[in-house]
């Protein structure tokens, strides 16, 4: 009997956690038909050919890089990150912070649409994916537990990102 009530508190807590942190999230596929014409349609053979075999994992296949490995995991470096698929510049230093979490992690996105945000029901979870606008990178997640005014955390693959540097 105990047994049985604290699995069901278990699967009532993951569903409220996961689902509250899902529907907390604003404007759900937001930006889905924007900037069609300058989207990035490559063959999966192209892709391979342009990315290493790691950021082909990452971007194309949905995959999640070890936590606290990451290159720009501690970057602090001012500039702006961008997609590593396509260049689409995504991110500044001013919106990244440490969350403690393994991955960088920014409080908002740049303007623009450059971001979707889709439902993730992977791995017996509701999550919130991101994906580069114009050649549908996978990204990573977003989440709202971010300590910023924004109270949103953009948790995002090292992999799926270049740097450029701020010019001095």
């Amino acid at each position: 009997m105990k047994l049985q009530l604290l699995t069901i508190t278990a699967v009532l807590f993951m569903a409220l956690a996961t689902g509250g942190c899902a529907q907390s999230i604003k404007k759900e596929n937001k930006n889905m038909n924007e900037n069609k014409e300058n989207q990035v349609n490559l063959s999966e053979n192209e892709w391979k050919e342009k990315l290493t075999p790691q950021q082909y994992y990452i971007l194309r296949e949905k995959g999640t890089e070890r936590p606290f490995t990451g290159e720009f995991y501690m970057h602090k470096e001012k500039g702006i990150y961008k997609c590593a698929g396509c260049g689409s510049e995504l991110f500044t230093d001013e919106m990244k912070f440490d969350s403690h979490c393994g991955w960088p992690s920014f409080d908002r996105e740049i303007e623009g649409g450059k971001i979707k945000q889709t439902k993730d029901y992977s791995h017996g979870m509701i999550r919130i994916e991101i994906t580069c606008a114009k050649c549908d990178g996978h990204l990573g997640h977003i989440f709202d537990d971010g300590p910023t005014e924004t109270g949103v955390r953009y948790c995002v693959n090292s992999l799926s990102l270049t740097f450029e540097p701020a010019k001095k």
